[in-house]
């Protein structure tokens, strides 16, 4: 296969590999020639498929190989793709919308030939709207072909016609032919507004029976296909809500690259009427433009949005026009919740395999994180932009009114905090956590410090605000903001903790900006002063990884970039020993001591010099025969045990917690003398590609994205340290396991055949997440049916294990944590009760985490 191509679409980079990859072996047509294809067909395509949901059919190893729908926009979708949810009966999608060519471009790189769209429009503001179009899909039973489908269509025309429909023929690329009408404020059929899918369904149907009533020996509007020999079955169902249609321009997954092409009425009489290719499809489009151009009529009429909708609209547009969506990982989701309704839902699942018929994407539209019922909520984040403060969130008219707090929320009724009233957030707003850019507005890491629902004792716009806030994490209490400004414009206000509390009130102090602490020694007896805990990092966000590498192309090298060391990670003390030698500790991070576990890592303390203590950040690992590190082997404690030391918090009496990262390398640079068992790897110098590619040559885990100037935040995850890992990989605690089948009906109680997984929701109670059967050795089934059988109980400790699950598992108290590596989730684990991992593969016990410890990976 070819060099991978990196190139720019509509301001958007792409990464295109393996273009001269044949996905329709008759004809030898690569990928690169279906990318070839959509770039040049998109100025047609976009208009029919632009603002609709769409439901994808992918063929990653050619027509030849399995084919995939997908419907949920999982995450190797580039931050830039626009999606929608939609909410199904146990979960929610967020369904890809085809609106650029850059999106095109990247549908062609993930084989996704075939497109399916419903015959609705995501409205401007989010919304649900109506069908612009109706369709008809003359399918030819076995007996019948095109010539039959042909005859239907001009019967079907004349009834449409009557109705004041223009119908306009498309040959499906399949068998049949799609019949297509604009549903305009003009044109719509008699008796039936398109204000609702059900109505236009309805009316199809009784267009299909008529057709079969005067037709019977040509027409069936029955699905059953023993109905169907030498008819055509009028198939009158893609016009519900939750179905959707291949896309008019769009490529079939066929033997042949052959093409939904629009024709013209005349070509339907041609007695020798076939499917096109796409090459004959680009002839006619370049010849003749969009045959179906007049589809898109009276689309623009349907997108003006209800007073309510376009009240929140604008309430938000202020916080819009502050920011791109292409440049910030904050939420855009400005639509309000919806009803939730169950759609018919007939589609395989995503990655499922499927030769079936084209269903899809449900009915209603649901809106992020969103409360929808129930009483209003509130978040408080702590934001560290130029200046730390925290913004204080309140829902209300669906959207959250900000207050940003530069000394946090007061907690003594005494005194008053300043309080700067900011631009409405959007509803979605309240779960974000993440790092926006530098170069953008509000640029800075931002957590969420507390966060909960809320009472109104008083609401007076642009005046007074009391309220009773509730938090599991802060506890009750009662706040008032008050505007002090008078003056138009003057956002000052207020905000002052209530000398009358609710009884229950145990809420915990509130943030307080702390002065920098220095580095002068303070005590003439040095001891460790710092927390032993080590900084934690998030996972690296689509739009953060594109801030990397702008980084590096733009010269400004404000990260640097370290291996990310498979292994356990420890916080290393040498320190004065009893005797007057030096002496070191390992701590996990979970507080574990690992000093005995690890004895070959004693040399460590003639390797530090200078004063004494000195608190060092690093990671023990196994390196196999090829000197890499395997995780495996370090569970075994087999191989040569090292350590990689990366970071320095204390050098004798000086604290380094807020000192910059680099100054910070130069004086571990200057305490540590390394050699093996110790080293300390070099950092990549702003050049994430070269520091990727040398992680995956080294067969490491991944790369750690530091900013040069963060400083060290004990027992913190934050987003100025940041992984990104090569493959993916999740920690979960085991809550049950299965003894191995050893024949085809009894069960090996010595050997585990598989563990069932779960992983912490919000509340904290865990959540199943699916089944581990491979990965193991023998010896690991045996050891690991020695330990859970050392710690079984009766009952499941969770809820919601499937009955096939369940059987035969027996049960374990939830304390031990283990890690696998998978293919993908089957939802989206952060919202999805029902996601699960899929082709987990076992890599080993992680005894330096707690279950407290485990969190979703993104």
């Amino acid at each position: 296969m070819g060099a991978p191509t990196t190139v720019t679409v509509d301001g958007h980079r792409l990464q295109l590999t393996n273009l001269d990859k044949v996905l329709y072996p008759a004809t030898g047509t690569t990928k690169g020639e279906v990318i070839d294809y959509l770039a040049r067909i998109a100025p047609v395509l976009l208009p029919h498929a632009r603002r609709r949901p769409a439901t994808r059919k992918r063929w990653p190893d050619g027509v030849e190989g399995q084919v995939f729908f997908q419907k949920n926009a999982d995450r190797s979708t580039p931050s830039w793709v626009r999606t929608h949810r939609i909410q199904h009966k146990t979960s929610a999608n967020d369904y890809v919308l085809v609106d650029d060519v850059a999106t095109l471009t990247w549908l062609g790189q993930t084989a996704s030939l075939e497109l399916h769209v419903p015959q609705w429009q995501v409205g401007r503001t989010g919304t649900h709207l109506p069908p612009d179009r109706l369709v008809l899909d003359l399918d030819p039973g076995e007996g019948a072909g095109l010539p039959e489908c042909a005859e239907v269509a001009r019967l079907a025309r004349a009834i449409l016609q009557g109705m004041g429909l223009e119908p306009l023929p498309v040959t499906s690329g399949s068998k049949g032919i799609h019949l297509y009408a604009a549903l305009s404020a003009g044109s719509s059929p008699e008796g039936a507004k398109p204000s609702s899918a059900e109505q236009i369904t309805d009316v199809a149907h009784e267009l299909a029976r008529y057709l079969e009533a005067e037709h019977p020996d040509l027409v069936v509007s029955d699905m059953k296909k023993s109905l169907r020999g030498g008819k055509v079955l009028v198939d009158w169902s893609q016009n519900n809500g939750a179905k959707t249609t291949i896309a008019p321009y769009s490529l079939r997954g066929r033997t042949r690259p052959t093409v939904a092409a629009p024709r013209t009425w005349a070509e339907l009489d041609d007695p020798d009427l076939r499917q096109l290719s796409y090459e004959e499809v680009l002839d006619r489009v370049a010849r003749d433009g969009d045959l179906l151009a007049g589809l898109t009529a009276g689309h623009l009429s349907q997108l003006e949005p209800t007073p309510a909708h376009l009240a929140r609209f604008e309430r938000l547009a202020t916080y819009n026009a502050k920011r791109d969506p292409a440049r910030t990982p904050e939420p855009f989701d400005t639509a309000p919740p919806a009803p939730v309704v169950e759609p018919v839902e007939t589609t395989p699942p995503v990655g499922g395999v499927s030769t079936g018929s084209t269903t899809g994407v449900g009915s209603t539209i649901g809106v992020g994180s969103t409360t929808g019922v129930g009483a209003p909520t509130f978040v408080i984040q702590e934001h560290h932009a130029r200046r730390l403060h925290w913004d204080f969130r309140l829902e209300r008219d669906g959207v959250l009114v900000s207050w940003a707090l530069p000394k946090g929320e007061p907690t003594d009724p005494g005194t008053n905090h300043l309080a700067v009233q900011t631009e409405d957030h959007p509803l979605a707003y309240g779960g974000f956590e993440g790092t926006i850019p530098n170069g953008e507005y509000g640029a800075g890491e931002v957590t969420i410090w507390d966060s909960g629902t809320y009472e109104t004792e008083k609401w007076r716009d642009g005046k007074e605000v009391i309220a009773v806030l509730h938090s599991e994490r802060r506890g009750t209490r009662r706040l008032a903001l008050i505007r002090t400004g008078r003056a138009e414009g003057d956002n000052q206000w207020l905000i002052h903790r209530t000398k009358a509390q609710p009884a229950e009130d145990v809420a915990s102090p509130a943030p307080v900006v702390e002065p920098v602490e220095t580095t002068t020694p303070t005590r003439s007896t040095a001891e460790v002063a710092v927390r032993l805990e080590p900084m934690l990092a998030s996972a690296a966000q689509p739009a953060e990884v594109r801030a990397l590498e702008a980084d590096g192309e733009s010269g400004s090298h404000d990260w640097v970039f370290e291996m990310k060391w498979d292994g356990y990670r420890t916080l290393a003390v040498v320190e004065p020993g009893p005797d007057g030698t030096r002496a070191i500790r390992l701590t996990s991070r979970t507080g574990q001591d690992f000093t005995r576990t690890y004895p070959e890592l004693a040399p460590l303390a003639a390797q530090v010099t200078g004063e004494l203590p000195v608190v060092l950040d690093a990671e023990i690992v196994a390196l196999d025969a090829a000197g890499r590190p395997d995780f495996r082997r370090l569970q075994q404690h087999a191989g040569n045990v090292e350590l990689m030391v990366f970071d320095v918090l204390q050098v004798g009496d000086r604290s380094l917690l807020h000192t910059p990262y680099d100054e910070r390398r130069t004086v571990l640079a200057d305490v540590l003398d390394a050699r093996r068992p110790v080293h300390l790897p070099a950092a990549f110098d702003g050049d994430l590609t070269a520091a990727l590619e040398t992680s995956r040559r080294l067969r490491l885990e991944g790369v750690m994205a530091k900013r040069r100037e963060s400083t060290y935040q004990p027992g913190r995850r934050t987003r100025q340290w940041l992984k990104l890992k090569h493959t993916a990989v999740q920690e979960v605690v085991v809550v049950g396991w299965r003894p191995l089948r050893a024949g085809e009906t009894d069960e090996d109680p010595r050997y585990a055949g598989g563990l069932l997984l779960a992983v912490p929701a919000d509340d904290g109670a865990l959540r199943y997440v699916g089944r581990v059967g491979t990965g193991f050795s023998d010896a690991e089934r045996r050891d690991v049916a020695t330990r859970l059988a050392a710690v079984e109980r009766k009952t499941p400790p969770l809820d919601g294990v499937p009955r096939p699950d369940a059987a035969h598992t027996r049960w374990v108290t939830p304390r031990l944590v283990g890690e696998v590596e998978f293919a993908e989730w089957t939802g989206d684990p952060t919202d999805d009760p029902e996601a699960r991992l899929r082709a987990a593969r076992w890599r080993g016990w992680r005894p330096d985490k707690e279950p407290a410890d485990v969190v979703v990976e993104p």
